[in-house]
């Protein structure tokens, strides 16, 4: 199957069909070593300390835009 049969069959899809794809893609990424090793690494970052509050995170939003 090419991207393009492959897009075309995901384009037919129902609303919930589509959310359980994204749903599945988004736990195949989460099971790739990198994410993990990097998901790891940002919690050690946390746990010690380093963080953002919500109003910070706003403002770095805002700031983007």
């Amino acid at each position: 199957m090419t991207m393009l049969q492959l897009k075309q069959e995901i384009s037919r899809l129902s609303l919930r069909e589509r959310r359980e794809l994204n749903a599945y893609l988004i736990r195949l990424r989460h099971e790739r070593p990198e994410w993990k090793k990097e998901a790891s690494r940002r919690m050690r970052e946390m746990d010690a300390g380093k963080k953002v509050s919500v109003s910070e995170l706003k403002r770095r939003m805002t700031a983007r835009a």
